[in-house]
């Protein structure tokens, strides 16, 4: 097994690690570096459980190699919000219950925020088209689209 240094910018923190090539950017968040609100579901990149942000950008870190990502800045749920505050979504989420057992919704959360900073007003069918790859097996929709669609209350 070949391990390698490896410096990755995580919520605005340089973190490094020495790791093998192969690891996932998944693995690295929650076993090396203990974020463990990004969740593991599917190990395929199809249910958006494991979404996180690199450079801004959703991608799905179950399927992404660590090394990817060196260079660039990978945000968490947990880097989301300035301080022990919350990021507006995370604030529409709960004033709208949109979750149930809340195991998808660090990946819904993320997916959100990076809609909302390309379009802040977005509509339904703008929601439910950009959130097609995030699945929550719990519960109907309707709060978590009501929750991205106002969170612009919150901010």
């Amino acid at each position: 097994m070949n391990a390698r240094p490896l410096k990755l910018s995580v919520n605005g923190e340089t973190r490094e690690l020495t790791v093998p090539d192969h690891r996932l950017l998944l693995d690295v968040l929650r076993r090396d570096l203990g974020l463990v609100a990004t969740k593991e579901t599917c190990g395929l990149g199809a249910c958006g459980a494991c979404t996180v942000l690199l450079d801004g950008a959703p991608i799905a870190s179950c399927i992404t190699l660590a090394r990817y990502a060196e260079g660039k800045e990978v945000t968490t749920l947990e880097g989301i919000a300035p301080g022990d505050g919350l990021h507006p979504v995370q604030k529409a989420f709960l004033e709208f219950n949109a979750f149930q057992c809340a195991f998808c919704t660090p990946g819904m959360i993320m997916m959100a925020c990076a809609l909302l900073k390309e379009n802040p007003r977005p509509s339904e069918a703008e929601v439910r088209d950009y959130m097609a790859g995030n699945i929550c097996r719990c519960t109907t929709y309707h709060e978590i689209i009501q929750a991205i669609r106002e969170a612009h209350r919150f901010a």
